[in-house]
């Protein structure tokens, strides 16, 4: 067993694998990206091969080399292989570059699985909300042959909840023949509020928003919301990042200059990322990695505002720094949220997160369980693209409420409906179902044509909280 490795080398690297692999034998890890295979719930006899790698690798790659622990134990071997050169601090670099990448995959394997790629277990693949999820997923007609582009697979929308019809007929005639199982809320409140009679705490506002207040709140998560302190999901690989959208209109890059150091120096891995034009970058000989602000944008899926969430404990971390949450958009979210509140209570918007969709992408069905008090509700602010949102029961073998979401609707969720599986299997990009016109003609302008160019094809959900 591997109690210590000597910085000057000596174990082989397949001495190193096996010591890895043995310690899984002990450590029983299960195979996990997430927090249960970090470094602080290791035992004593993986924590000294962590120990000495520390120094070599950032903090993203022991996590993942922890979950290549975890997958090498699946593997059972028993014995080590034939002896090879030692292992030296640069050949064990190159080791854990090489599990880096193994485990990348895995990680990616299980984000597809958790959007709803098509690889999951027999279990979830017959629980009714993911065949619900599959039913209104996207998908292509398989046509290599063809050099057209791909057309969607049609899919039928027929019983797919429709509530500004169900709010247009209500306002025209005054109609109290709702469709079966919908109610209007008597509430003081100046436009119609709509709830499900068998999900209590469950309430939907079409049209909440102006198109005024569409259009400001997606330049605010494109521009303000990713900024600092505020955490995206970029932190873990290029840290903080400044000025993403601004930079993607001005085509910059984002480039990495680093330093890798022996073990025993004071800074055994240094790296900075900046931004920089492709001119600075084509004169630049000391960059090993770059990518662009572009791609970065379009590769955004989330970012928090208020109390930052950690993701990796599934809780809020109060000792991140944090600002409050705009003035602006706290005085929308407690207007927003009167219908849900308890009688004589003001809703305390305390954080907020916010994800990013792209043409293909989904939000498996969730829970959103992390805050103190389920009575207050989430607020979710719907922007750009319309899509489809699946309301399931307390478990994902009941089968789920399917309805449209557009730009500018608002949904509540207090009480019994927190307790509810939901997700969104669906956008639509396309012209004939995007229902993005008024969104199209207000960015008209020469000036917010980075804005339309990004949300003809997206759609963004800011979800307010209150978290005690």
């Amino acid at each position: 067993m591997l109690i210590s490795a000597p910085k000057n080398g000596g174990e082989t690297l397949q001495e190193v694998c096996f010591c890895v692999i043995n310690s899984c034998e002990m450590t029983k890890l299960p195979l996990r990206c997430r927090a249960s295979t970090q470094v602080r719930t290791l035992t004593p006899t993986t924590a000294p091969i962590l120990r000495w790698t520390s120094p070599l690798l950032s903090n993203v790659t022991r996590f993942l080399l922890c979950s290549a622990i975890a997958h090498a134990r699946r593997r059972r071997l028993s014995r080590p292989p034939s002896p090879s050169p030692p292992v030296t601090p640069a050949v064990f670099v190159s080791f854990a570059h090489h599990i880096f990448t193994i485990v990348s995959d895995l990680c990616c394997q299980r984000i597809h699985q958790m959007y709803g790629s098509d690889g999951v277990n027999e279990d979830s693949e017959r629980t009714a909300f993911r065949k619900t999820e599959k039913k209104y997923k996207l998908y292509y007609d398989n046509n290599k042959s063809s050099k057209k582009k791909k057309k969607p697979r049609p899919v039928d929308l027929s019983e797919v909840i429709d509530f500004k019809s169900v709010s247009e007929s209500f306002t025209r005639n005054n109609d109290v023949h709702l469709p079966i199982g919908v109610s209007k809320l008597e509430c003081q409140f100046d436009r119609p509020v709509f709830s499900l009679d068998k999900c209590p705490g469950f309430y939907f506002i079409p049209e909440a928003l102006s198109i005024e207040e569409q259009c400001r709140w997606i330049k605010e998560s494109l521009v303000s919301f990713p900024q600092p302190p505020n955490r995206t999901n970029h932190n873990a690989v290029h840290g903080a990042i400044h000025d993403l959208f601004n930079a993607a209109k001005d085509k910059r890059v984002l480039v990495e200059e680093e330093k890798i150091l022996l073990p025993g120096e004071e800074d055994a891995h240094t790296h900075k990322w900046e931004w920089a034009t492709c001119d600075e970058l084509s004169g630049n000989t000391n960059t090993s990695k770059s990518i662009s602000a572009s791609v970065l944008l379009r590769k955004l899926r989330w970012s928090t505002l208020g109390l930052q969430f950690d993701w990796s404990k599934r809780s809020y971390n109060v000792s991140l720094p944090h600002n409050k949450i705009p003035d602006a958009l706290s005085q929308l979210a407690k207007k927003m949220a009167s219908p849900a509140m308890p009688v004589g209570e003001e809703f305390q918007p305390e954080a907020a997160i916010v994800n990013y969709f792209a043409s293909g992408d989904m939000l498996g069905g969730h829970l959103d369980d992390m805050e103190a008090d389920w009575s207050k509700p989430i607020v979710s602010m719907s922007l750009g693209c319309k899509a489809i949102f699946l309301l399931g029961g307390k478990s994902r073998n009941d089968e789920p409420l399917a309805m449209f979401l557009r730009s500018g609707d608002i949904v509540l969720m207090a009480g019994e409906a927190r307790e509810r599986f939901h997700g969104i299997p669906r956008i639509f990009t396309d012209t004939e179902n995007a229902e993005i016109d008024c969104l199209e003609k207000h960015f008209s302008g020469e000036d917010d044509t980075c804005y339309l160019e990004y949300i003809k094809t997206s759609r963004i959900n800011i979800n307010i909280r209150q978290v005690y």
